[in-house]
């Protein structure tokens, strides 16, 4: 029996789930990106300006979704300055619309005198302390998730990241494998953190997204497109939550499913497909420009017999993601499926 991967019916909805408006440090109102990422075919604009957690349900409409959100920064504070500086960059989406407070956001933390106006005396006056170290990341992701929020990992390569400061977290949502913003400026990310993360247990959604600051030099770049049965703010947020989405910077994913052990991936013109696994079981295929690929299978039974063997040594649960490369070099990422989810 076929199961679709990525959802099969519903509705498909482009997002960007990382902006920046005049609230922070954002070049463009909130209107202004609602404007341009509506022109430009998107649905979906989660508003994460930095540190402080400003609802923008006015901005949805029946053709437009704003997801309330933060991004929220801790720095290491190495002897230098914030150039030497390793940073976690986390994105907090509210997975209701109508929270108003972030338990998380404090008035100390607030670093542009102007974005104070926009938040409660609540928040001016929350007293909880971040801290950059694995229990202080940990204890700030634990409670955005106690209060409501999906948590997203952002830009690990920009933030100085290796191995060792992120393979600890628990508690993610989401990873993001490509940032416009950082992309074009020279700091491209890879799927290594998520590869890693999913190795230590953690069911984590690959995520593409701008970090756009104004329209211009980092706008729709890099977007995840959603499948859900409507555009209101429950059915995207539990499409989000379920892992009903894929992730791109070009390529569109058309259908994934899985058939008596075999995988297959519809998508539009590309030049190479492959598939990851957990081990050293992988499977790709090679087009061209003039013979591009736009159905490809993959027979993964031994993959899936070997993960039934009660001998196996594996040091995770099963999984397997695939990617899709076309002719210019742009990509477009699923989420790690675990076997035990297709049983």
């Amino acid at each position: 029996m076929r199961k679709y991967l990525l959802r099969e019916d519903g509705n498909s909805y482009k997002a960007n789930l990382h902006v920046h408006t005049n609230i922070s440090d954002g070049g463009i109102t909130p209107e202004e990106a609602k404007e341009g990422y509506k022109s430009h075919g998107y649905s979906v604009l989660a508003y994460t300006d930095h540190e402080v957690f400003v609802p923008h349900n006015d901005m949805t409409d029946e053709d437009f979704l704003a997801i309330n959100a933060t991004e929220l920064a801790i720095n290491d504070n190495w002897p230098g300055g914030f150039k030497y500086n390793k940073s976690f960059h986390l994105n907090l989406y509210a997975k209701t619309n109508d929270k108003t407070e972030c338990c998380v956001c404090t008035g100390k933390s607030i670093f542009l005198e102007h974005s104070k106006a926009y938040v409660s005396e609540t928040t001016i006056n929350n007293k909880y302390r971040k801290f950059h170290s694995r229990e202080g990341i940990n204890d700030l992701i634990q409670r955005a998730n106690n209060d409501g929020f999906l948590v997203c990992y952002n830009h690990p390569v920009w933030s100085l990241h290796n191995y060792s400061d992120y393979i600890d977290l628990s508690g993610l949502w989401g990873v993001e494998v490509y940032n416009t913003s950082s992309a074009r400026g020279g700091y491209e990310d890879t799927t290594q953190p998520l590869d890693d993360l999913v190795n230590r247990g953690q069911r984590v959604v690959a995520v593409a997204a701008d970090d756009a600051h104004n329209l211009n030099a980092s706008a729709y770049g890099g977007w995840t497109m959603i499948k859900a049965d409507k555009l209101d703010y429950d059915s995207i947020i539990s499409a989000l939550e379920r892992g009903d989405c894929y992730s791109s910077n070009g390529p569109e994913i058309k259908e994934i499913s899985i058939e008596d052990g075999v995988v297959n991936i519809k998508a539009s013109d590309v030049v190479f497909v492959k598939l990851v696994t957990d081990i050293r079981f992988a499977r790709s295929k090679n087009g061209s420009e003039n013979t591009p690929l736009t159905d490809v299978s993959f027979d993964i039974n031994d993959f899936i017999v070997d993960a039934g063997n009660p001998d196996q040594c594996r040091r995770s649960a099963p999984w397997f993601r695939l990617e899709v490369r076309d002719k210019s070099g742009k990509k477009a990422w699923t989420r790690p499926y675990f076997l035990d989810e297709l049983e």
